[in-house]
């Protein structure tokens, strides 16, 4: 960490649907999810964007965000994040400026690169045209363009301006599981978060190269940055390892093209054999930190030392969602969060 400042936690919810659950529950598992998050004394809770999957039900989080927002009253809420190059920067930034109207101070804008679905999806999306992620750069700086209507008047876009006005503008965070994005970030002067429980890789190169390569801009005068890693903490480790076995077996399935949902922990016990097994905790690289709340706790700590960040953002996907409240409620108090 830096500067000795406290360790915030902070959620990535995918909206995740366990085998023969349905959309409409998945989402109200997140807005119970971000109450209790706000209770719990969590920094901030990002929404993930999917498409097209059986497995997560966050397809549009500009659409979730308001309604996360509005049951909250001081949490953070935002992106994690929305897929830039599916869209078009300027109708981005008028969604997120109307979002900072409605909730000012609020709200962060995450922005990611990724595909979030499969080729016919993305052709889908893009009404059957594509944008290289060769173009995320410009992508991206338009689009702080248009969120601070810094346009000058001889540019092309000199005259339109993105709506409605107002005096601040959301936190705008780059989302990525390797270098690319971070190197964007560092040369704009943007916060940025390393998604370790979607790439597996260790983090801390990564962001120790954001940190060195950091340019001062307008609204951030010195490097922000966050780690997402997978999170499940249960009473006792041997019950935690058997609620991660839900996704191990989500991560095989999909390999194969076998998108069913999370499967419970039994289904998957008795699928993944005895030979199964998670990365030892403190494994440098591991996508989830697992077990019980001291073994967690511990972990995370050393995870953001290493990377030298102040801010953790857990992602927790379990088959039952009881056990998923349950892992933050856990966390949250073996991290000392401060509750409300």
């Amino acid at each position: 960490m830096t500067g000795g400042a406290p360790l915030k936690i902070g959620i990535v919810d995918q909206s995740p649907v366990p085998t023969g659950g349905t959309g409409a529950d998945a989402m109200r598992n997140t807005l119970e999810l971000a109450r209790t998050a706000e209770r719990l004394g969590y920094s901030r809770c990002w929404l993930a964007e999917h498409h097209s999957t059986n497995s997560f039900a966050g397809s549009a989080p500009e659409v979730l965000i308001p309604m996360v927002a509005a049951a909250t009253t001081t949490l953070r809420v935002g992106s994690g994040g929305v897929l830039l190059p599916h869209y078009s920067p300027f109708k981005v930034a008028e969604q997120f400026r109307v979002l900072e109207a409605l909730f000012p101070g609020r709200i962060d804008l995450g922005i990611g690169r990724a595909p979030g679905g499969d080729a016919r999806a993305v052709m889908a999306l893009g009404y059957g045209r594509s944008i290289s992620i060769e173009h995320f750069p410009e992508q991206v700086g338009e689009l702080i363009g248009w969120l601070e209507n810094s346009y000058d008047k001889r540019h092309p876009w000199g005259r339109v301006r993105a709506m409605p006005r107002g005096d601040t503008i959301p936190q705008v965070w780059l989302l990525g599981s390797g270098g690319g994005s971070a190197g964007y970030a560092a040369q704009m002067g943007l916060s940025f978060t390393f998604a370790q429980f979607i790439s597996g890789e260790d983090g801390a190169p990564t962001l120790r190269a954001y940190r060195e390569r950091f340019l001062p801009g307008p609204h951030l005068t010195e490097p922000r940055a966050a780690l997402a890693v997978g999170v499940i903490c249960a009473e006792t480790e041997d019950e935690a390892r058997r609620l991660a076995s839900s996704l191990e077996l989500w991560r095989r399935r999909i390999a194969i093209g076998r998108d069913r949902g999370i499967p419970s922990p039994d289904e998957a016990l008795r699928e993944l054999g005895e030979g199964w097994r998670l990365p030892d905790l403190g494994t440098d690289g591991a996508r989830a930190v697992v077990g019980d709340p001291a073994q967690v706790a511990a972990e995370l700590r050393r995870l953001a030392a290493r990377c030298g960040v102040d801010e953790v953002m857990a992602v927790t996907v379990t088959h039952d969602h009881t056990a998923r409240i349950r892992s933050y409620e856990l966390l949250a108090e073996a991290m000392g969060l401060p509750r409300t």
